[in-house]
């Protein structure tokens, strides 16, 4: 019996038609983006709302798409999730990751906010409740949560060596209760670019508590959300993804619901077993520009069946992906913009041809405005050096 095997055409396939960047898969809201995702990216808030545009049916709509998502319906939801990273998920999908990844964050998180601090957790908690009383019913920055009591305008130190800073012990505390689920960042101070939120409490923003799952089920739960839309893939790249150890990845990938398969590079791979059948061939050619940290390009650890040779050129030195032009599954180049009210500028590292060209002029002249005045200067990671080259070139 021949091992079922998947290409690097049928896993680009899947990833334009799952992850709704091929023409006739865009989606119709911003819900059903973060579902087909499971989970976007939202460190650099940007990236959200061009993230959202590049997969939406409706190729002329601003930000209003996602601020009603995110801050009117609040049918989406900010949290500090896999790998210590803050994302955006569909109510639907937000106790899964509290339970499968935010908890484990935020055990980490609690113990060194306690080491920096050097207050006894009893302290900590009572300060907690404070912070939260603070909240409930209102929207906070991190500076206005400090002036609401003098314990939470403590100094606490973080990091260590040449990294090492003092910082107010609200600002440090508001990401613990994030994990946690308790708090939650709300509306932004300034535009929908801007990277300065206020906080409120979590059960205050929703109405409700987060519901509460067993962490092995939800574990169980996400790997096959992540499946659905990045498998076939390897073991290893849910691990990297999840944030999870061996053992946590094996066990959330235990099942007769998963099955082993070969890659193109005949690594060994894992698939959902309702899920091996090959997408339909004949969808039309597709281009999109897709911002720095999105989560196509963040899905997998192993990445040369989407990105080739060109892994220098677009993440930083800590893996961090910088804005990326796509064609039919593959980065094929870079782009940025060189301050607010600037043209997109991009390079691409191959010949795609003239008619791939146009398409990529064209997205490239209606993405321009949409974009206004927001710059994309990178938000904890660096100039990749394709995006440097762009820059030093404009």
């Amino acid at each position: 019996m021949n091992a079922l095997k998947f290409s690097a055409v049928e896993r680009r396939a899947r990833l334009g038609a799952r992850h709704r960047l091929a023409g006739d898969a865009r989606a119709g809201s911003v819900e059903e983006i973060a579902a087909s995702v499971v989970a976007i990216h939202s460190t650099d808030p940007a990236s959200v709302v061009i993230a959202s545009w590049a997969r939406l049916a409706d190729r002329a709509c601003g930000p209003e798409e996602v601020e009603r998502a995110l801050y009117d319906e609040r049918t989406l939801i900010r949290m500090l999730a896999m790998r210590r990273t803050m994302f955006v998920v569909d109510r639907a999908t937000a106790p899964v990751i509290h339970a499968a990844a935010s908890l484990g964050v935020a055990a980490r998180e609690r113990a060194k906010l306690l080491k920096g601090l050097d207050r006894s957790p009893a302290w900590l908690r009572e300060t907690e409740a404070i912070a939260l009383e603070a909240l409930s019913g209102a929207e906070l920055t991190a500076t206005e949560l400090a002036a609401a009591d003098e314990r939470l305008a403590e100094s606490v130190r973080t990091g260590s060596g040449k990294w090492s800073q003092e910082v107010k012990l609200a600002s440090r505390l508001l990401l613990v209760l994030a994990a946690e689920g308790r708090a939650i960042r709300a509306r932004p101070r300034g535009s929908w670019s801007s990277t300065q939120f206020r906080w409120t409490a979590l059960e205050s923003w929703l109405g409700a508590p987060l519901e509460e799952l067993d962490p092995h089920a939800a574990e169980r739960a996400l790997a096959r959300a992540w499946l659905r839309a990045y498998g076939p893939a390897r073991e290893d790249d849910l691990r990297w993804w999840a944030g999870w150890t061996k053992t946590q990845t094996r066990r959330a990938l235990a099942g007769d619901d998963v099955v082993a398969c070969l890659l193109e590079d005949d690594a060994p791979g894992v698939v959902a077993a309702d899920d091996v059948e090959p997408i339909a061939d004949g969808a039309a050619p597709w281009i999109a520009f897709l911002p720095a940290l999105d989560a196509t390009p963040m899905g997998w650890k192993h990445r040369d069946w989407y990105l080739g040779d060109h892994a220098e050129r677009v993440f930083d030195v800590n893996g961090n992906v910088a804005p990326t032009v796509w064609s039919d599954g593959r980065i094929v180049g870079a782009w940025t913009r060189d301050g607010g009210g600037a043209d997109i500028t991009y390079t691409l590292f191959e010949d795609l041809g003239a008619e791939a060209v146009d398409l990529l002029d064209a997205e490239a002249a209606a993405l321009t405005p949409r974009l206004g005045d927001a710059t994309l200067a990178p938000r904890a990671r660096g100039y990749a050096p394709a995006e440097r080259a762009l820059l030093d070139r404009a």
